[in-house]
């Protein structure tokens, strides 16, 4: 596992299950010649997009963001068509690290879309429970009601298996949300119309993790947003925002999709990497 010490905190990237979606709806508009010099991609047009939950251990708490893809909740067409080639191993994880889902105290969502949130609950036997069960899991408002009623395009992807057993764990906000000293969750929509994202902070220095409107280090390009975006226009304008800071200020950015970066932080031109902390274990090739 890879783990990055941020002053008081403590991330580990965790093994959440390993997709291969299309590249092309994973770069909406952008064109292959251009998208494909910046992330691989296999003969069959897919790039690897693991689900890696990350681990925040602070001042003897333990916050999660994301859930990555569970185990158990896909038909062998789902796996097919969502290109999952792995599953979750995160309760492994969490063993290696002397910990087990019931050490966690905060799910911090940034949004609820199936390859995000399938981990929040499993099957023991026939049954439905909370992975985490005395987790309590925060997500805006916006996707909560959503997730429970969701429209003609996002049923895909909010699943009932994946909220109705923890209703009673969850947390909504609007706006921007301090979870604690150093953890705050801003809503940004554009992916979805709930997607947050969320800004660590440790001094003068600061990570935000981009979630999807920033999947991998591919997407920096404010304009490059995905074919699954429900708001595309509202991505980019966010994005823009964002990036803006991120490349003025000096700010790491941090995945949760990418196969071969965990942070990255570049030069206020965006053109040259400054600092990077690389993918060192491959699980799925």
């Amino acid at each position: 596992m890879d783990t990055y010490k941020f002053h008081d905190m403590t991330l580990t990237w965790l093994n959440g299950g390993v997709t291969f979606l299309d590249g092309g709806a994973m770069f909406g508009v952008v064109p292959k010649p251009l998208w494909s010099r910046k992330y691989p991609v296999n003969d069959n047009n897919q790039i690897e997009l693991p689900t890696h939950p990350i681990l925040i251990q602070l001042k003897g708490k333990n916050y999660l963001i994301d859930t990555g893809v569970g185990n158990g909740k896909f038909t062998e067409k789902q796996l097919r068509n969502f290109g999952v080639t792995d599953q979750s191993h995160l309760e492994d994880d969490l063993q290696k690290l002397g910990l087990t889902v019931n050490d966690i105290d905060y799910v911090l969502m940034t949004h609820l879309h199936f390859d995000h949130a399938c981990g929040l609950t499993k099957y023991e036997g026939e049954k439905l429970v909370p992975t985490f069960p005395n987790a309590k899991v925060y997500v805006t408002k916006v996707e909560w009601d959503e997730m429970r009623k969701p429209n003609i395009r996002s049923a895909n992807t909010y699943w009932k298996e994946n909220w109705q057993p923890i209703v009673d764990q969850v947390e909504t906000y609007e706006g921007t949300f301090q979870v604690t000293d150093g953890i705050e969750m801003i809503h940004t929509g554009g992916h979805s119309d709930g997607h947050a994202v969320i800004r660590l902070t440790q001094g003068d220095e600061v990570i935000i993790h981009m979630a999807d409107i920033m999947p991998t280090h591919a997407h920096q390009n404010p304009l490059w947003v995905l074919a699954y975006d429900d708001y595309p226009m509202t991505s980019v304008f966010a994005k823009e925002q964002l990036v803006g800071e991120i490349l003025e200020k000096g700010h790491f950015v941090s995945f949760y999709h990418d196969a071969y970066k965990r942070l990255i932080k570049w030069d206020p031109t965006g053109k040259e990497i400054l600092d990077e902390v690389l993918v060192t274990e491959k699980v799925n090739q």
